[in-house]
Parts: C-alpha cells; structure tokens; sequence
C-alpha cells in the first residue's frame, strides 16, 4: 500500500465508499442526499489542505483530507477526516492514513492536531487515534443523531505535536 496526493482520477474510486460510509450514518454529520460533486467539494481540500488516497494495486482503499483546523490565528492546529473502503477494513488503511497526517502535519509545521466531532460509539477510530497519541480533551453531549443507538456524543481529540 502507498499513500499520496489524491487526484481527480481517484474521485471515481473515493465516491461510492464516501457515499456507503455516510449513508450508514455512523460516523459522519454530513447530509446523506450529496451527489458526487457536493461531495467532492467538501472531501478533496484546496491548499493548503491536501487529499490523500490510499492505494493498492490501483485500487483505493482509503482517503484522508487534512489542513488546517481554522484559519487565521488557529491555523497553526490541523485537523483531518478519514474514511476506509468498508470492503477494505481491518487491513491496517487507517492506521496507515493516521500515520500519515501525523507526519505530514508535524512536517508542515503545526503544533497540533485536532479531531473536531469523532463519534464516540466508533470505538475503532477512538482506540486508534489514542493509539497515535490523541486523548479525548471534552465529549459534547447528544451531538450526533446515530441511527442504531440514537443520540450519542461527539469526542473532540487532540495531539500534541
């Protein structure tokens, strides 16, 4: 597996796991009715954001998108989102991605990394972002309407870099 810049020709390949990922509505916020181009939008960042696919044998089987957490004087904390292809889960994809906006944004020059809204019933993503050194700063309650356990709160997590 590699991991770069994601182009437009992996937008084809993103899409339908994007699509999959929130329509279960499990772990993303993002409105379930996004046609390709909406979608697009709001997933392939612009500088001084960056997009990354995480590819096999040209199959993509992960996406991040990372920048930073705000602009202006907030700039200096990233932040980032990331989804694997639900067909390619447990292979490592979000490790590997994880890893790879850690080093990016340590590289770029931020201080921090902050998670804004992780689901606090995803407890893969939990484990695995503790795992690479985020903790769990405040959880707010009942933030995220979950369609199996209902309302549930979102964590945001932070990395010092």
């Amino acid at each position: 597996m590699i991991i770069r810049t994601a182009d437009a020709e992996d937008w084809a390949q993103i899409y339908p796991f994007f699509a999959a990922i929130v329509a279960a509505g499990e772990t993303y916020a993002y409105p379930e009715d996004l046609d390709s181009e909406q979608a697009r939008s709001l997933w392939m960042a612009r500088p001084p954001g960056r997009t990354v696919a995480a590819v096999e044998d040209e199959t993509v089987l992960g996406s991040a998108t990372m920048g930073p957490n705000r602009p202006g004087r907030g700039a200096h904390v990233a932040t980032a989102s990331f989804m694997v292809d639900p067909a390619r889960q447990a292979r490592g994809v979000g490790r590997a991605l994880g890893e790879h906006v850690v080093e990016w944004a340590r590289d770029a020059g931020y201080r921090a990394i902050q998670f804004n809204a992780v689901v606090e019933t995803n407890h893969a993503a939990v484990r695995l972002w503790q795992s690479l050194g985020f903790a769990i700063l405040a959880t707010v309650p009942e933030a995220f309407d979950h369609p199996r356990h209902g309302y549930v709160g979102l964590h945001v997590m932070h990395c010092r870099l």
